[in-house]
């Protein structure tokens, strides 16, 4: 037997026993739950690496191995650099949001039995939020050999790719086709050296059979099925020999392991988007061993890991604000409808057009107007239009009598309205104990026309789509001129008259309703009156919500308090400074003032404000430690501390 056998023997039979090994004693995989992860033994210095591993040297030193990359010319993933470093362990389990978003690190520490060269371990973290579940990105840590493995199926595959014929004339058999053609058809043959084309079509023309099946019918078939078939079968193929596929993506950890005696530990960190009512994240870790795509060893789901999470929406203040607002004893409101009316005529018919949908739409404003228990309705102007088409004298004439007409029409309905509303509201008692009968007031209609609507037409033909600039350019010179009769004249032999007069001139023949309303009770034209600010409500939801980005937008012109908050919730230090400058220093905010001191670096000032505010309000001495801020003054100076050494 040659060495390399029986060193193939020796490892063979060496990943047997560790595989033995952690089927008897059930190893798990750890996440550390060190003391020092309480929060008064929290370390100033956090060290987070990013996508790192951690081994234990030959000297039995530990060392931080970075994130490892493929060598160009071997293929191997090796390590960039390799640093002389303590393993950190320290970590909050408490951890604090900053702009919306919170860091959750944790480590995984896996046992050294776990790691085998002929091994893959992909590792699951899992996190739990609110309800939901949320697969993060796995680890996986491929051994040497089994990454050796893993190149060689590929390789293979490649080999079988390879061996897949593209170019489907290889199955042509040319010398025979050149035969066939220069013996049964010269003229073509003639042009083997030649550019010239001959279609298809003329080639069957001549010769009986298109060039097409002569292809064809010397082609090998056999040879052609078979390549077809290797080339339909690459996908099973790959599979059965690539048994474990190298995975590039969607992964946060890609890494041959190096063989050492010491643990594999690696520093997971996942940004969380916080949500409305998040308090706590659970993170599980699970996993698998295999051993070219067959798994051999399924690691048990840790213990459940639980992040609280502080925020600093819990420094706002609840509070209601007002605003003063003007009430006026008058109001107006208004309605345009299109009524048709036959040609020269004022009579109102509900069968024309669309007139039966808009009376009954006029006559449920009106009717909503008479009922509403805020306002009286004093009086209504009816105002009718006409379009240019005809004499201005009698479109002047005609919208007039329509006005009439329409004021008429709604004033019988508004009659029987009210004769309806008196019925159903009867008798009442007023405020000296009489009784009396509710009345509803007679409504004055007042009929106003305009002859002709060019007003409305302007605008129609500066917003018109169907109109040239130039065109528009035109219209506006007819508009200069007085005489309303002359101006419509002239433009009939405009190019854009025809348009104009057929889309345009039935809008403008409206009824406009003017309402005329006063506030019921109401003496004076105007009373200041508060109200509740619902603009800055809404930011002060938003600020509990922990939509921070909406909370500044909208509390950040009031600049008060809440707005402090949401500044410093989104890190805009300056902002929130200059208005808790402003503010009373009590507790909450001596506590943010200390917050925003350690930010800057004026670590007197934050130590200062920090212990007043627990002077005035000891609930925030355990506070300190959920805002890394804090938590540093408390460790660095040694805040809070009692005779016996420990913290309150």
């Amino acid at each position: 037997m040659t060495a390399a056998a029986v060193l193939l023997v020796m490892t063979a039979c060496s990943s047997q026993k560790k595989l033995a090994r952690l089927q008897e004693e059930k190893v798990e995989i750890q996440l550390p739950r060190e003391a020092d992860y309480l929060p008064d033994n929290v370390s100033g210095e956090v060290f987070r690496p990013a996508d790192t591993l951690y081994v234990k040297g030959e000297d039995g030193r530990n060392q931080i191995l970075l994130r490892a990359v493929k060598d160009t010319t071997t293929g191997e993933m090796v390590a960039t650099d390799v640093l002389e470093a303590a393993i950190v362990t320290a970590r909050f389990r408490n951890k604090a949001e900053r702009n919306g978003k919170v860091d959750l690190e944790f480590q995984i520490k896996v046992p050294s039995l776990m790691l085998d060269e002929n091994w893959e371990m992909t590792l699951h973290p899992d996190m739990f939020l609110l309800g939901d579940s949320l697969s993060l990105e796995p680890i996986v840590i491929s051994g040497r050999a089994h990454r050796a493995a893993q190149k060689k199926g590929y390789e293979r595959y490649n080999d079988y790719i390879n061996r897949i014929i593209t170019d489907t004339s290889v199955f042509v058999n040319r010398g025979l086709l050149e035969r066939y053609i220069e013996r049964n058809i010269p003229e073509l043959y003639a042009y083997r050296n030649d550019s010239s084309y001959v279609d298809d079509g003329s080639f069957r023309a001549f010769y009986g059979v298109t060039f097409d099946e002569a292809v064809e019918h010397y082609t090998n078939h056999c040879l052609r099925r078979r390549n077809e078939r290797k080339a339909s079968g690459a996908q099973a193929e790959f599979h059965r020999l690539v048994k474990a596929p190298i995975l590039s993506e969607g992964i946060r950890l890609d890494t041959v392991w190096q063989a050492s005696d010491g643990d594999f530990v690696y520093n997971y960190l996942q940004t969380v988007k916080t949500r409305p009512q998040l308090r706590k994240v659970d993170v599980v870790v699970s996993g698998d061993i295999r051993r070219q795509g067959k798994r051999l060893y399924e690691i048990p789901s840790t213990d459940t890991l639980t992040f609280y999470i502080s925020t600093l929406s819990g420094f706002v203040r609840d509070v209601v604000r007002y605003k003063t607002k003007v009430v006026y004893r008058r109001a107006e409101a208004n309605m345009s409808s299109l009524i048709l009316f036959p040609v020269g005529k004022a009579e109102i018919r509900e069968d024309l057009g669309h007139n039966e949908e808009e009376i009954r739409s006029i006559k449920q404003n009106l009717r909503h107007l008479l009922s509403n228990e805020v306002y009286d309705l004093d009086s209504i102007v009816v105002t009718a239009n006409s379009s240019p088409d005809g004499l201005y004298r009698k479109n002047a004439q005609l919208s007039e009598r329509r006005a009439g007409s329409v004021s008429s029409y709604f004033g019988r309905f508004m009659s029987s309205v009210r004769d309806s509303i008196r019925s159903e509201r009867g008798f009442a008692v007023d405020t000296t104990g009489r009784v009396r009968t509710e009345t509803v007031e007679r409504i004055r209609f007042i009929s106003r026309s305009n002859a002709e609507n060019w007003e409305a037409l302007d605008e129609m033909m500066e917003s018109g789509v169907h109109f040239s600039a130039s065109e528009r350019e035109s219209y506006r010179k007819y508009r200069q001129i007085k005489d309303p009769d002359r101006r419509d004249w002239l433009m009939h032999r405009e190019s854009f008259y025809p348009v104009m007069h057929d889309s345009l001139y039935p809008l403008l023949r409206t009824v406009v309703f003017d309402f005329h309303l006063h506030r019921k009770g109401m003496v004076k034209d105007t009373v200041q009156t508060t109200v509740i600010d619902d603009v800055y409500m809404d930011g002060l939801q938003a600020l509990k919500d922990r939509d921070f980005e909406k909370a500044v937008e909208v509390l950040g012109p009031y600049k008060d308090y809440n707005a402090a908050v949401a500044y410093l919730a989104m890190d805009r230090n300056y902002n929130a400074m200059e208005i808790l400058k402003k503010e009373a220093p009590s507790p909450q905010v001596l506590y943010l003032m200390a917050i925003l001191h350690s930010r800057q670096g004026d670590f007197q000032q934050a130590v200062d404000s920090y212990l007043e505010a627990c002077r005035q309000d000891p609930s925030y001495i355990p506070r300190g430690n959920l805002d890394p801020e804090i938590s540093v003054l408390i460790k660095t100076y040694g805040l809070n501390r009692q005779e016996d050494g420990s913290h309150e």
